[in-house]
C-alpha cells in the first residue's frame, strides 16, 4: 500500500526550556508549561489521549497509561530560535552559526542603498513590535510612502507598507532587492514584506505577508523528495522558510485555514508527504502576549485532533511537533528557546516513549526513512522504535 506522511509544526509550541535556554536570555520560558498555568490548567483531553502529557508536566493535561501516540521531545541542536532554523533543523539541516541580529538596527550604508534601489525613504530601522511601530510610524508612511524597516530579536529584515500608499507588488520587489542586499555577513534568516490597512488606532496586517529566505545551505527532506519524485503538499508558509526550493505552499494567515487545508490534503493525497506549518501560536498569541488568545487556540487545536485520526489510512504516519517556543507569558516579545514535543501516531505506530532526542532532525529523517528516500545529514531515525513492522 502506497505511504503517506505529515509532519505538522505548530509554530511557536515550545515544551520547556532547553539545557541552553539561559544562554539565550529565555531563563523561565516554558511556552505550555506557562500557559497552562496561567489559565489554571488546560482542558485538552484529544490531545492528553496522544500523549502530550506524558511529553512534559502540563498543569490539566495528564500523563496517560496507554497513550495513542509514540511521545518525546527533541531538543535543538542548531544555534539560533527561529522558524527558518527550527524547520531547517527539522528537515535535516542543523547550523552551527546563528543567523546575525540587529538590535541596534541595520547599518546606516545598508539602509542608504536599500533606499536608493528602492526609491523611497525610511523610517523605523530598530527592533520593534510589528504592530507599535505601526502605531508609531503609520501616519508619517501614510504622509510620506517611506518604507517602515524594523527587525526583532530574530534573524529578520521586515519592510511594512500600507496597501493603499503602496502597492503589493512595489513592497514585495523592494524585500527582493533587500535580499539581494543582505547577504554575507548581514545574510539575515527572512526578509519579511509585510503590508497593512486602517489607520491611526486601526491599523491591522493583511494575509499578503511574504517571506524571502536564505536557501537551505545542504540536503533537506524536501530536496530528498523531490529527487525521487515523491509529491509534498504544503500548508502555511512552509516554503518561503526554504526559499522555494522543491516546495510549494498554500499561505495560511489563521490556524482554521491551516487545519481546513491539512484536513483537505489527508482527504486527497494518495501518496506522498504533506509539510504543514500552523501559524498563529507564534503569529497572533505569542509575539503579542496574549495568554487568552493562546489558550483559545490550543483549544481549537485540540477540538479537531479528532477529525485527522479519522482520515489516517492504514500506512500513515503523522508527527506533530514545534520549531521553538513564544512563551506569552513572559515580558518578552520574541521566540525563546525551548525543546519541543514530538508525538507521531498511526496505525501501524506503537505508543512508545521517546524520551529526549538530541535534534529536532530525527523528525525529518524518520519521514525520509518511512518514505523508503536517502537518509538526511543529520538526525538518527525513530522508524525501528515506533513501527510495529519496524
Amino acid at each position: 500500500m502506497p505511504r503517506r506522511a505529515a509532519i505538522i509544526v505548530l509554530d511557536g509550541l515550545g515544551i520547556g526550556p532547553a539545557p541552553d535556554t539561559d544562554a539565550y536570555g529565555d531563563t523561565g520560558s516554558n511556552t505550555l508549561g506557562n500557559v497552562a498555568r496561567a489559565v489554571g490548567g488546560l482542558a485538552l483531553p484529544n490531545l492528553a489521549a496522544l500523549g502530550l502529557g506524558n511529553c512534559a508536566p502540563i498543569e490539566g493535561v495528564p500523563a496517560v497509561p496507554d497513550p495513542r501516540a509514540a511521545h518525546g521531545i527533541c531538543l535543538p541542536a542548531s544555534a539560533g530560535k527561529d522558524s527558518t532554523t527550527g524547520h531547517w533543523e527539522i528537515c535535516g539541516v542543523v547550523l552551527s552559526r546563528p543567523f546575525p541580529v540587529y538590535p541596534e538596527g541595520f547599518p546606516a550604508e545598508l539602509i542608504a542603498e536599500f533606499s536608493r534601489r528602492t526609491g523611497r525613504g525610511v523610517v523605523g530601522n530598530k527592533a520593534a513590535s510589528g504592530t507599535r511601530i505601526l502605531e508609531e510610524l503609520g501616519p508619517h508612511h501614510l504622509a510620506t510612502g517611506d518604507w517602515i524597516v524594523y527587525t526583532s530579536a530574530d534573524s529578520v529584515f521586515q519592510v511594512a507598507a500600507h496597501e493603499s500608499v503602496v502597492p503589493v507588488g512595489e513592497l514585495y520587489a523592494a524585500c527582493e532587492t533587500a535580499r539581494v542586499l543582505l547577504q554575507g555577513p548581514h545574510a539575515v534568516a527572512r526578509v519579511i514584506a509585510r503590508p497593512f490597512v486602517g489607520g491611526p488606532g486601526t491599523w491591522k496586517r493583511t494575509g499578503n505577508r511574504k517571506d524571502l529566505s536564505l536557501p537551505p545551505p545542504g540536503v533537506t527532506l524536501p530536496d530528498r523528495l523531490a529527487e525521487a519524485g515523491i509529491p509534498v503538499v504544503g500548508v502555511g508558509k512552509v516554503d518561503d522558510l526554504f526559499a522555494g526550493r522543491n516546495l510549494t505552499s498554500t499561505h495560511t494567515p489563521t490556524n482554521p485555514e491551516a487545519y481546513r487545508l491539512i484536513d483537505e490534503a489527508l482527504d486527497s493525497l494518495e501518496a506522498g508527504f504533506l509539510f504543514a506549518n500552523v501559524i498563529e501560536f507564534d503569529q497572533s498569541w505569542g509575539h503579542r502576549n496574549d495568554v487568552p488568545g493562546f489558550h483559545r487556540g490550543l483549544l481549537e487545536l485540540d477540538g479537531v485532533i479528532p477529525g485527522w485520526l479519522a482520515r489516517l489510512r492504514e500506512q500513515d504516519l503523522i508527527i506533530f511537533t514545534a520549531d521553538h517556543g513564544n512563551d506569552p507569558t513572559t515580558p518578552s516579545t520574541d521566540h525563546s528557546r525551548e525543546v519541543v514535543p514530538v508525538l507521531a501516531l498511526g496505525p501501524q505506530v506503537r505508543p512508545v516513549p521517546l524520551g529526549v532526542r538530541t535534534t529536532f532532525a530525527d523528525i525529518g529523517q524518520t519521514v525520509a526513512e518511512f518514505l523508503g528516500v536517502p537518509p538526511l545529514g543529520a538526525g538518527h531515525s525513530l522508524l525501528t522504535e515506533i513501527l510495529h513492522d519496524g
